[in-house]
């Protein structure tokens, strides 16, 4: 893409400069007007055939023969580099990154998912299921293409600059995934997502546990590290199956299975603010049922009284089946 800005930028810094010596040229030699002078340098350097203002002198006619061989030179190159992108598709992928900025900067409170190996293909699908917009930014040629077949926002680039992290909207992100393979990468992510964004909640993948503290320390809310949970969950269904297969199909989207939602007191209706949970009543309207409440300290509440009021910054965490909660959604 720099390649072609340089390229297109170029040209048109050359076909501005051969009009500007041609018409300051003709002002100095023929004491023409500026229109004048501007008529007569894009009729030579169109070649278009049309006569003189006046005769020329023999310097002048030395002159517009150097206008004409240099303006041919300047729009043959342009013709051949336009060719080139063309031909090869560039001029294409320029247009194509150009609407996928604009549709990037149209969003606000997006996901941003860096890498998508195993774990950013699981985040995707499981924000694809909620609904929620998101850009995936990754470095594989073959995996952009992926994306781009599937209909997904991207950007191809490195997740550890600034400046991909800006083209994928990160100033307007209300979360960010870094699922990179490496713990390094993934920490460079984090420090400069948190320099732009102060107020974006960053989740971060980790290999290691000495990974972890730093994770922390860089920014990130939440650090997940794949390979302890999976043999944390593997232990968990030998020691309580029942319990971990019931909590694995509250996750998971279908007909049949129960869901959780999280509801952010804040989004609330005004009627609610500062009333209680059964002042709510979630469960006649929607079928739903409160089984969590965090307030604003990020204190968690299990199974709360009904009498427990809704204060700003809390969260409820709701239980339902699919239809129940999309009820909600249509409600809250």
């Amino acid at each position: 893409m720099r390649i072609l800005n340089s390229k297109l930028n170029i040209i048109a810094l050359l076909v501005f400069s051969i009009l500007t010596v041609g018409t300051v040229g003709y002002m100095l030699l023929s004491n023409y007007t500026f229109i004048d002078a501007i008529y007569m340098t894009v009729i030579t350097v169109t070649t278009v055939g049309f006569g003189e203002v006046r005769p020329f002198s023999a310097e002048e006619k030395i002159f517009t023969i150097f206008l004409i061989l240099t303006s041919i030179t300047i729009f043959g190159y342009a013709i051949s580099s336009f060719s080139e992108y063309l031909v090869s598709g560039k001029l294409f992928n320029h247009f194509k990154h150009k609407k996928v900025e604009k549709k990037i900067g149209n969003l606000k409170g997006h996901t941003i998912i860096c890498g998508y190996g195993r774990n950013g293909k699981q985040a995707i699908a499981k924000l694809k299921s909620y609904q929620r917009d998101y850009v995936v930014i990754e470095q594989d040629k073959d995996l952009i293409e992926k994306l781009d077949l599937e209909g997904v926002l991207n950007i191809m680039g490195d997740g550890t600059t600034d400046e991909v992290l800006l083209k994928a909207g990160i100033t307007n992100a209300k979360n960010l995934i870094t699922a990179l393979p490496s713990d390094a990468d993934n920490l460079f992510v984090v420090l400069s997502a948190r320099q732009l964004n102060k107020e974006c909640k960053i989740i971060s993948r980790a290999g290691n546990e000495s990974s972890y503290s730093k994770l922390k320390i860089a920014g990130a809310d939440n650090v997940i590290m794949p390979d302890k949970l999976g043999g944390e969950h593997m232990a968990s269904l030998v020691v309580t199956p029942d319990v971990i297969e019931f909590v694995d199909r509250l996750t998971l989207e279908g007909e049949t299975t129960a869901n959780l939602e999280e509801i952010s007191v804040d989004d609330l209706p005004e009627i609610y603010k500062n009333k209680t949970i059964l002042d709510l009543d979630l469960r006649k309207k929607t079928g739903c049922t409160v089984i969590g409440y965090r307030n604003p300290d990020k204190d968690y509440i299990i199974n709360p009284d009904a009498n427990l009021t809704l204060v700003e910054g809390s969260h409820l965490i709701v239980l339902g089946r699919p239809e129940q909660i999309k009820k909600l959604r249509e409600l809250f």
